[in-house]
């Protein structure tokens, strides 16, 4: 009985958040750092969300498979400031990996639990405009894009048509050419056009930690800028953190980063009052 009990009181606790959410657009990026053995779990969440009213977007990475994929091909990894250099032949593997494989596992997933779900490339249909990326250090890194627009209306025709759009990172410019772009910066400004209620990211680590190694629950934007600036957030979160503040000074309310390899993650992130990764707001 205590079991169930449990159950009810976590229920009720969850209910003022449905009822916040309710009709709400919610960004989720899953990182390719989590594992792309088993979208099982992730998927039930991205569907318990659209069955309370939630209108969820997914943003994927892909990283690792697209390493494992370039090995096999004997093409090597290389990487400046967090981005991949991505080559004419490089492009080809992970456009294979991201939108032929990767896309497709979680759409089928999401489909398999009885829900609709549509497959969406960044380089079709201009859904993603880009134009080439020039890191400060002016090194060519290839065929790496900055997002320049958003093709939202394509977006929210399948959102209004009950369809959960589950998007692979790719770009094109104006020429045609097709370019990588990073799953994190697509997914900031995707929420950032849509002005999306939250945009949460998915990874590998808890959240943000204070100068004592400390899980920070929340924070403001703010904050999070002068953590960056004392080096407290440092390397590989310096860009994740760096996309989620872009996403709330362009539009959206609130971003979460969170450990996307613990059980049911969004959903304690988003329907208990405690949440389990780090939250961060405009202001405080």
């Amino acid at each position: 009985m205590k079991k169930y009990i449990k159950i009810a009181q976590t229920l009720v606790e969850a209910l003022p958040y449905i009822k916040e959410f309710n009709n709400k657009i919610v960004v989720v990026k899953y990182g390719g750092s989590i594992g792309t053995d088993d979208f099982l779990k992730f998927a039930k969440d991205i569907i318990l969300m659209k069955l309370v009213g939630i209108k969820p977007i997914v943003v994927h990475g892909g990283g690792p498979e697209i390493s494992k994929a370039l090995k096999l091909k004997k093409i090597p990894s290389n990487f400046i400031d967090g981005l991949r250099v991505t080559c004419s032949e490089t492009i080809k593997i992970v456009e294979s990996v991201l939108w032929k494989t990767i896309n497709k596992k979680i759409v089928n997933k999401i489909k398999e639990n009885g829900l609709k779900s549509i497959g969406l490339c960044g380089k079709n249909k201009e859904l993603l405009l880009v134009k080439k990326f020039k890191p400060k250090k002016n090194i060519d890194i290839g065929r790496v894009g900055e997002i320049i627009k958003v093709n939202k209306s394509l977006i929210k025709n399948y959102l209004d048509s009950d369809y959960i759009p589950v998007i692979t990172p790719l770009g094109i410019n104006k020429e045609g050419l097709i370019f990588n772009i990073n799953a994190d910066n697509a997914a900031s400004k995707i929420a950032s056009s849509l002005k999306a209620e939250k945009l949460i990211i998915l990874t590998n680590v808890r959240g943000i930690k204070d100068q004592n190694n400390n899980l920070i629950s929340s924070l403001t934007k703010r904050s999070a800028n002068s953590l960056i600036n004392k080096g407290i957030i440092e390397k590989g979160m310096v860009p994740k953190v760096g996309c989620l503040v872009d996403a709330l000074t362009n539009g959206v309310k609130k971003a979460h980063i969170i450990d996307g390899r613990t059980d049911n993650a969004i959903i304690l992130e988003m329907f208990t009052d405690s949440g389990i990764g780090t939250e961060i707001l405009l202001r405080g």
